[in-house]
């Protein structure tokens, strides 16, 4: 798989995660994230890797 189409799934999924994340937001009726000043939209989350047994 060259650079170019690793980086062009980075970005489907990357879309497809915001959907989905909109989605539910609008689902809950939450407020947007920019109207809590506490979360940083730039914030980079650590995700754990699972373990094999």
């Amino acid at each position: 798989m060259t650079r170019y189409e690793r980086m062009k799934m980075q970005r489907r999924m990357q879309r497809r995660i915001r959907l989905v994340v909109e989605e539910r937001r609008i689902a809950l009726a939450l407020p947007p994230p920019a109207a809590d000043p506490t979360l940083d939209p730039e914030t980079t989350v650590e995700i754990p890797r699972a373990t094999q047994p």
